[in-house]
């Protein structure tokens, strides 16, 4: 599999929107994400467009035959987020400090289309961009019940600190992160 990954901030990721909610749109058109609102591609939209213009939006393409396969994308955690609040002393003191200083990376969506899992295309495009990321450390949010997501990144060495929600409607997350890298 001849994979390309690219690198877009906000601004050239917006050229490429549409194909990013057409795979958010495949991704979670399966039970339980498909009938509940909180997942609904209008509301996937909406936070996607936000999140271009947080700190340190980027997102990292899949393509295979030019066809977009794959993507993840995040930003520069803040440590105002109401999640990240949450979690109060579950979160090592050191982390604390980190979002302080803006040295966290928030990993908010890593997606592959379904006949594209269990390849290693996921833990490709998660190394991919960490590893170009200023910040030291990583954290994301799991659903609690997708088992598969889970397991992986427990294995890709990430450390559940407590759980949240992201909003009222939203389903139970664990918060997790990745030590520095």
């Amino acid at each position: 599999m001849n994979v390309q990954f690219q690198r877009h901030d906000g601004t050239s990721a917006k050229e490429i929107v549409d194909e990013l909610i057409n795979v958010y749109a495949e991704v979670y058109n399966i039970p339980p994400y498909a009938d509940d609102p909180f997942f609904s591609v209008d509301s996937f939209s909406d936070r996607l467009h936000a999140a271009f213009s947080m700190t340190g939006f980027e997102t990292v393409t899949a393509r295979l035959d030019n066809a977009l396969i794959g993507y993840v994308h995040g930003v520069t955690l803040t440590a105002d987020k109401p999640w990240w609040n949450s979690l109060g002393d579950q979160r090592p003191e050191a982390l604390q400090q980190a979002a302080e200083e803006r040295q966290i990376f928030w990993l908010r969506e890593l997606m592959v289309l379904p006949q594209h899992t269990n390849r290693g295309l996921g833990r490709q495009l998660h190394d991919t961009m960490i590893a170009g990321r200023a910040e030291t450390t990583t954290t994301l949010t799991c659903i609690i019940d997708n088992q598969p997501a889970h397991d992986a990144y427990l294995r890709w060495g990430y450390t559940l600190m407590g759980q949240i929600k992201h909003a009222p409607e939203s389903p139970v997350y664990d918060a997790m992160y990745l030590p520095s890298h």
